[in-house]
C-alpha cells in the first residue's frame, strides 16, 4: 500500500514536498511514479523513478522544477516541488509497479496512494 501526503496551499513560486510512504518489502524493488490530475482533466505523468534510484525521467512541463528520489531505508518516495505554478494545482498521485518501461503511462503501475491536494494559489 501507498500513503501519499505533503500537499498544501503556498504561494505562486514557492516550495513543496511530497511523500509516498509504501508498506511491505517490496518498494525497494518497484519503480515508483507522481502524477497529478486536475478537475476536469485526465490524470498526467509527472515524474519516475527506478528500483536502484539512477533513473529518473520527467514531463516536460516540470523539468528543473520538481525532483523524483526514494530512500529504501524508509521505503518512502519523495517529490520536491520547487518555482511552483497556478497550473500545477492538483492532486498528486504517487503509484508503483514492478513492470520494466511505461512508466509515463497510469496503466503500468499497479499499486496506488490516495492522492494529496496541492493547491498554488496566492
Amino acid at each position: 500500500q501507498l500513503q501519499a501526503s505533503g500537499g498544501g496551499l503556498v504561494q505562486p513560486g514557492g516550495p513543496l514536498r511530497l511523500s509516498c510512504a509504501a508498506s511491505g518489502r517490496t518498494f525497494s524493488m518497484s519503480h515508483m511514479g507522481w502524477f497529478r490530475q486536475a478537475p476536469g482533466k485526465e490524470r498526467e505523468f509527472v515524474a519516475a523513478i527506478d528500483w536502484s534510484g539512477r533513473s529518473t525521467d520527467y514531463a516536460d512541463f516540470v523539468k528543473g522544477r520538481f525532483t523524483i528520489s526514494r530512500d529504501d531505508a524508509k521505503n518512502t518516495g519523495y517529490l520536491q516541488m520547487n518555482s511552483l505554478k497556478a497550473e500545477d494545482t492538483a492532486v498528486y498521485y504517487c503509484a508503483a509497479t514492478r513492470r520494466s518501461g511505461g512508466w509515463r503511462f497510469p496503466m503500468a503501475y499497479n499499486y496506488w496512494g490516495q492522492g494529496t491536494q496541492v493547491t498554488v494559489s496566492s
